[in-house]
């Protein structure tokens, strides 16, 4: 019976190739140059171009035209849902009700209801906006929506 032992242990046959040991001279086939080629900026120690450098021509990523836009008030905007207003056991609804109950963050100033889930009992927002199937909704269940 042969037991494997850690030290014997060693890679498979070819598996492991030996570093390139450049400029060794010229029977080693990497030497004078060193398999750089000859002049020019990559050829020198330090030749080094930023990505998408295109040698002083304006590069790609700054001739395209900027696309897109961010807005600054998406910063400040949240929405809630109908079932998570449902899940609260206020009655008179407004901002800080849902600071309070961690349902948006503290920075935000506006908050629109939207229609996702149900209502089922009636509530009052105010200085909320709601969406047309929301508002629907809530006036269904004699809620009041007071924007």
């Amino acid at each position: 019976m042969n037991l494997m032992q850690l030290n014997t242990l060693s890679p498979a046959q070819g598996e492991k190739k030996s570093r390139k040991r450049v400029g060794r001279g010229i029977g080693s086939g990497i030497g004078k140059t060193c398999g750089r080629g000859h002049k020019g900026q990559k050829s020198r120690s330090g030749g080094f171009n930023k990505i998408g450098f295109e040698g002083g021509q304006m590069p790609l990523q700054r001739r395209l035209p900027k696309v897109g836009f961010s807005s600054r008030i998406s910063i400040i905007t949240s929405q809630v849902t109908l079932s998570e207003i449902n899940r609260l056991t206020e009655t008179d609804i407004t901002i800080n009700v849902f600071k309070a109950h961690n349902l948006i963050n503290k920075n935000i100033k506006r908050v629109k209801v939207i229609l996702s889930g149900e209502i089922t009992r009636a509530v009052t927002l105010t200085g909320i906006k709601v969406t047309k199937g929301a508002k629907l909704a809530i006036e269904a269940v004699k809620g009041l929506v007071n924007e």
